[in-house]
Protein backbone atom coordinates (compact mmCIF):
# COMPACT_ATOMS: atom_id res chain seq x y z
CA UNK A 1 0.00 0.00 0.00
CA UNK A 2 1.68 3.47 -1.21
CA UNK A 3 1.49 6.52 0.46
CA UNK A 4 0.67 7.62 3.99
CA UNK A 5 -3.33 8.34 3.90
CA UNK A 6 -3.16 4.58 2.64
CA UNK A 7 -1.40 3.51 5.20
CA UNK A 8 -3.46 5.33 7.73
CA UNK A 9 -6.49 3.61 6.52
CA UNK A 10 -5.38 0.22 6.90
CA UNK A 11 -4.30 1.22 10.12
CA UNK A 12 -7.54 2.52 10.89
CA UNK A 13 -9.23 -0.67 9.84
CA UNK A 14 -6.85 -2.70 11.71
CA UNK A 15 -5.08 -4.71 9.31
CA UNK A 16 -2.27 -6.35 9.66
CA UNK A 17 0.64 -3.94 8.22
CA UNK A 18 3.81 -6.40 8.68
CA UNK A 19 6.38 -3.31 7.12
CA UNK A 20 6.77 -0.01 6.62
CA UNK A 21 9.50 1.89 4.41
CA UNK A 22 10.32 4.92 4.20
CA UNK A 23 11.80 7.66 2.17
CA UNK A 24 14.65 9.84 4.42
CA UNK A 25 13.14 13.48 3.45
CA UNK A 26 9.54 12.10 4.55
CA UNK A 27 10.85 11.62 8.25
CA UNK A 28 10.63 15.45 8.91
CA UNK A 29 6.86 15.41 8.74
CA UNK A 30 4.50 15.63 11.56
CA UNK A 31 2.01 13.42 10.25
CA UNK A 32 4.51 10.47 8.81
CA UNK A 33 6.02 10.94 11.95
CA UNK A 34 2.92 9.87 13.32
CA UNK A 35 1.80 7.09 11.20
CA UNK A 36 5.21 5.74 11.83
CA UNK A 37 4.98 5.41 15.68
CA UNK A 38 0.96 3.93 15.18
CA UNK A 39 2.57 1.32 13.09
CA UNK A 40 5.13 0.42 15.34
CA UNK A 41 2.19 0.35 18.32
CA UNK A 42 0.77 -2.19 16.47
CA UNK A 43 3.90 -4.49 15.56
CA UNK A 44 4.91 -3.40 12.32
CA UNK A 45 8.78 -3.25 11.34
CA UNK A 46 9.67 0.62 10.21
CA UNK A 47 12.98 0.40 7.95
CA UNK A 48 14.34 4.35 6.32
CA UNK A 49 15.34 3.50 3.00
CA UNK A 50 18.60 5.57 1.38
CA UNK A 51 17.96 8.08 -1.58
CA UNK A 52 16.83 7.30 -4.56
CA UNK A 53 15.58 3.41 -3.23
CA UNK A 54 11.90 3.58 -2.63
CA UNK A 55 12.14 5.06 -6.51
CA UNK A 56 13.14 1.88 -8.03
CA UNK A 57 11.32 -0.07 -5.94
CA UNK A 58 7.82 0.95 -6.01
CA UNK A 59 5.22 0.51 -8.51
CA UNK A 60 4.16 4.06 -9.34
CA UNK A 61 6.43 6.36 -11.84
CA UNK A 62 6.33 9.44 -9.07
CA UNK A 63 5.57 7.19 -5.90
CA UNK A 64 4.74 8.50 -2.58
CA UNK A 65 7.78 8.48 0.55
CA UNK A 66 6.20 6.02 2.39
CA UNK A 67 5.34 2.25 1.01
CA UNK A 68 3.35 -0.70 3.59
CA UNK A 69 3.20 -4.37 3.21
CA UNK A 70 0.04 -5.28 5.02
CA UNK A 71 -1.12 -8.88 5.22
CA UNK A 72 -3.80 -9.73 2.74
CA UNK A 73 -7.37 -10.02 4.64
CA UNK A 74 -9.09 -13.34 4.65
CA UNK A 75 -12.69 -12.91 4.37
CA UNK A 76 -15.43 -15.10 7.18
CA UNK A 77 -16.79 -18.13 4.41
CA UNK A 78 -19.68 -17.96 2.73
CA UNK A 79 -22.65 -15.24 2.30
CA UNK A 80 -24.70 -16.26 4.94
CA UNK A 81 -26.20 -12.98 6.59
CA UNK A 82 -25.55 -10.75 3.36
CA UNK A 83 -28.49 -9.74 1.10
CA UNK A 84 -26.46 -7.25 -1.34
CA UNK A 85 -23.74 -8.45 -3.05
CA UNK A 86 -21.23 -6.98 -6.33
CA UNK A 87 -19.82 -9.63 -8.54
CA UNK A 88 -17.16 -9.19 -10.72
CA UNK A 89 -17.03 -11.11 -14.53
CA UNK A 90 -13.69 -10.37 -16.24
CA UNK A 91 -13.15 -6.81 -15.42
CA UNK A 92 -9.77 -7.18 -16.26
CA UNK A 93 -8.72 -3.52 -15.59
CA UNK A 94 -7.11 -2.96 -11.61
CA UNK A 95 -8.11 0.25 -11.66
CA UNK A 96 -11.62 -0.30 -12.59
CA UNK A 97 -11.97 -2.70 -10.34
CA UNK A 98 -10.49 -0.91 -7.15
CA UNK A 99 -13.15 1.53 -8.49
CA UNK A 100 -16.01 -1.33 -8.26
CA UNK A 101 -14.72 -1.66 -4.45
CA UNK A 102 -14.99 1.62 -3.75
CA UNK A 103 -18.13 2.23 -4.98
CA UNK A 104 -19.63 -1.06 -3.31
CA UNK A 105 -17.95 0.26 0.01
CA UNK A 106 -19.53 3.68 -0.44
CA UNK A 107 -23.15 2.43 -1.47
CA UNK A 108 -23.08 0.06 1.65
CA UNK A 109 -22.50 -3.43 -0.36
CA UNK A 110 -22.18 -6.30 2.03
CA UNK A 111 -19.45 -8.29 -0.25
CA UNK A 112 -17.99 -8.01 -3.41
CA UNK A 113 -16.92 -11.06 -5.39
CA UNK A 114 -14.10 -11.32 -7.76
CA UNK A 115 -14.21 -14.12 -9.87
CA UNK A 116 -11.18 -15.71 -11.82
CA UNK A 117 -10.30 -14.04 -14.82
CA UNK A 118 -10.44 -10.22 -13.21
CA UNK A 119 -8.22 -7.91 -12.08
CA UNK A 120 -6.52 -8.92 -8.38
CA UNK A 121 -8.36 -7.03 -5.74
CA UNK A 122 -4.65 -7.16 -3.94
CA UNK A 123 -3.15 -6.09 -6.86
CA UNK A 124 -1.26 -2.81 -5.98
CA UNK A 125 -3.44 -0.84 -8.65
CA UNK A 126 -6.28 -2.09 -7.53
CA UNK A 127 -5.38 -0.85 -3.73
CA UNK A 128 -4.73 2.55 -4.76
CA UNK A 129 -8.11 3.03 -7.00
CA UNK A 130 -10.08 1.38 -4.00
CA UNK A 131 -8.60 3.88 -1.82
CA UNK A 132 -8.38 1.29 0.82
CA UNK A 133 -11.85 0.04 0.56
CA UNK A 134 -10.36 -3.47 -0.38
CA UNK A 135 -10.04 -3.33 4.01
CA UNK A 136 -13.66 -2.00 4.55
CA UNK A 137 -15.88 -4.53 3.54
CA UNK A 138 -14.79 -8.80 2.60
CA UNK A 139 -13.86 -9.12 -0.63
CA UNK A 140 -13.78 -12.96 -2.18
CA UNK A 141 -11.52 -13.89 -4.86
CA UNK A 142 -10.46 -16.33 -7.62
CA UNK A 143 -14.34 -18.01 -7.58
CA UNK A 144 -15.54 -19.52 -11.03
CA UNK A 145 -17.61 -17.25 -12.19
CA UNK A 146 -20.58 -20.01 -13.38
CA UNK A 147 -20.06 -21.48 -9.80
CA UNK A 148 -20.18 -18.49 -7.44
CA UNK A 149 -23.81 -17.30 -9.67
CA UNK A 150 -24.92 -21.16 -9.14
CA UNK A 151 -24.20 -20.08 -5.49
CA UNK A 152 -25.97 -17.52 -4.99
CA UNK A 153 -28.72 -18.56 -7.23
CA UNK A 154 -29.01 -21.27 -4.21
CA UNK A 155 -28.38 -18.63 -1.53
CA UNK A 156 -31.08 -16.94 -2.47
CA UNK A 157 -30.06 -13.55 -4.55
CA UNK A 158 -31.28 -12.40 -7.64
CA UNK A 159 -28.32 -11.96 -10.08
CA UNK A 160 -29.11 -9.14 -12.02
CA UNK A 161 -26.66 -8.35 -14.99
CA UNK A 162 -25.62 -5.25 -15.80
CA UNK A 163 -25.99 -4.59 -19.65
CA UNK A 164 -25.71 -1.09 -21.71
CA UNK A 165 -28.88 -1.74 -23.59
CA UNK A 166 -31.75 -3.55 -23.61
CA UNK A 167 -32.29 -4.34 -19.88
CA UNK A 168 -34.65 -3.09 -17.18
CA UNK A 169 -34.33 0.71 -16.25
CA UNK A 170 -32.75 0.41 -13.06
CA UNK A 171 -34.96 2.80 -11.60
CA UNK A 172 -37.82 0.41 -12.66
CA UNK A 173 -35.95 -2.89 -11.15
CA UNK A 174 -37.25 -4.81 -7.81
CA UNK A 175 -33.68 -4.25 -5.66
CA UNK A 176 -34.76 -4.43 -1.70
CA UNK A 177 -35.23 -8.11 -1.57
CA UNK A 178 -31.05 -9.91 -1.72
CA UNK A 179 -29.44 -9.15 -4.91
CA UNK A 180 -26.24 -9.86 -6.49
CA UNK A 181 -25.67 -6.96 -9.43
CA UNK A 182 -23.43 -8.97 -11.75
CA UNK A 183 -20.78 -6.77 -13.94
CA UNK A 184 -19.16 -7.73 -16.85
CA UNK A 185 -15.86 -7.17 -18.95
CA UNK A 186 -15.24 -3.75 -19.97
CA UNK A 187 -15.85 -4.38 -23.61
CA UNK A 188 -17.83 -7.79 -23.74
CA UNK A 189 -19.92 -7.30 -20.89
CA UNK A 190 -21.36 -10.76 -19.18
CA UNK A 191 -20.18 -13.85 -21.25
CA UNK A 192 -23.18 -15.30 -23.34
CA UNK A 193 -22.48 -18.39 -21.78
CA UNK A 194 -23.46 -17.36 -18.10
CA UNK A 195 -26.68 -16.01 -19.22
CA UNK A 196 -28.26 -19.02 -18.18
CA UNK A 197 -27.53 -18.61 -14.32
CA UNK A 198 -28.63 -14.38 -14.79
CA UNK A 199 -32.29 -13.73 -13.42
CA UNK A 200 -32.67 -9.90 -14.98
CA UNK A 201 -30.91 -7.36 -16.73
CA UNK A 202 -30.54 -3.93 -15.94
CA UNK A 203 -29.62 -0.90 -17.63
CA UNK A 204 -28.69 2.80 -17.18
CA UNK A 205 -30.71 4.52 -19.57
CA UNK A 206 -28.04 7.46 -21.80
CA UNK A 207 -29.57 10.73 -22.87
CA UNK A 208 -26.46 11.41 -24.88
CA UNK A 209 -24.83 9.97 -27.36
CA UNK A 210 -22.44 8.12 -25.21
CA UNK A 211 -22.34 4.40 -26.45
CA UNK A 212 -22.35 3.20 -22.64
CA UNK A 213 -20.66 4.20 -19.56
CA UNK A 214 -17.60 2.48 -18.14
CA UNK A 215 -17.96 -0.17 -15.69
CA UNK A 216 -16.65 1.69 -12.77
CA UNK A 217 -19.30 4.60 -13.70
CA UNK A 218 -22.18 2.45 -14.16
CA UNK A 219 -21.25 0.13 -10.73
CA UNK A 220 -21.71 3.66 -8.81
CA UNK A 221 -24.80 4.54 -10.06
CA UNK A 222 -26.48 1.32 -9.92
CA UNK A 223 -25.19 0.40 -6.44
CA UNK A 224 -26.77 3.55 -5.22
CA UNK A 225 -30.34 2.89 -6.55
CA UNK A 226 -29.57 -0.54 -4.53
CA UNK A 227 -29.32 1.74 -1.00
CA UNK A 228 -31.69 4.26 -2.27
CA UNK A 229 -34.13 1.74 -2.52
CA UNK A 230 -33.01 -0.11 0.79
CA UNK A 231 -33.18 2.93 2.65
CA UNK A 232 -36.62 4.05 2.08
CA UNK A 233 -37.41 0.44 3.21
CA UNK A 234 -35.97 0.30 6.00
CA UNK A 235 -37.31 3.66 7.00
CA UNK A 236 -33.42 5.02 7.15
CA UNK A 237 -31.90 7.74 6.26
CA UNK A 238 -32.76 8.44 2.77
CA UNK A 239 -29.69 8.67 0.11
CA UNK A 240 -28.95 11.23 -1.73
Amino acid sequence: MEGPTLLATALDAGAAVESVFVAPEALSRPEVAGLLDRALGEGARVFELGPGVLERVADTVTPQPVLAVVRTPTPADGLEGRSFVVVCVDVRDPGNTGAVIRAADAAGADAVICCAGTADPWNPKTVRASAGSVLHLPVFSGDDPRRALVDLGRSGFRRLAAVAHGGTAYTDADLTGPVAVVLGNEADGVPDELLDEIDGRITVPMAGRAESLNVSLASAVLLFEVRRQRSNLHGVEDAR
